[in-house]
């Protein structure tokens, strides 16, 4: 299935996204926020009325270099995994950053998260050591 970008217009259908896809449930003023800033892009895979898969970013600017662009979250519906849905996601946000003029696209994970490890690579990315650290519960997923 193909994926596409969501615009402002599609705020319905983030959401009316159902429990499982997201960690927590959709926030409307932050789904509004997030659809109508020009910095923040989510690609998402459809069926219908629900998305299956999705990947999300954000366009970071430096005042010395090119902007770059770091993906913030890939997910897939438990039961639609394993079918190319998160790579369409994935490779349509991606495509959508280097139109947008971003030089270097990058993103972390967990060591022991194998299948997104083995999907970026596919896709041609460079596993690299990457150290990080989180203030003010930035990586709490309650």
């Amino acid at each position: 299935m193909p994926a596409r970008i969501l615009a402002p217009d599609d705020l319905a259908l983030l959401l009316g996204t159902a429990p499982g896809l997201f960690d927590r449930p959709v926030d409307p003023a932050q789904a509004r926020a997030f659809l109508t800033d020009p910095l923040h892009r989510m690609a998402v895979v459809t069926q219908g009325a629900e998305i299956l898969a999705f990947a999300s970013g954000t366009i970071l600017l430096h005042p010395d270099q090119p902007p770059s662009f770091f993906v913030n979250e890939v997910g897939t519906r438990e039961a639609h995994q394993r079918r190319g849905h998160a790579k369409a996601a994935l490779t349509a946000l991606m495509d959508e950053a280097r139109t947008m003029g971003c030089q270097g696209i990058w993103l972390g994970t967990e060591a022991e998260n194998t299948a997104a490890r083995a999907l970026y690579r596919r896709l041609g990315g460079e596993e690299v050591p990457f150290i990080g650290y989180g203030w003010d519960g930035a990586f709490d997923l309650d």
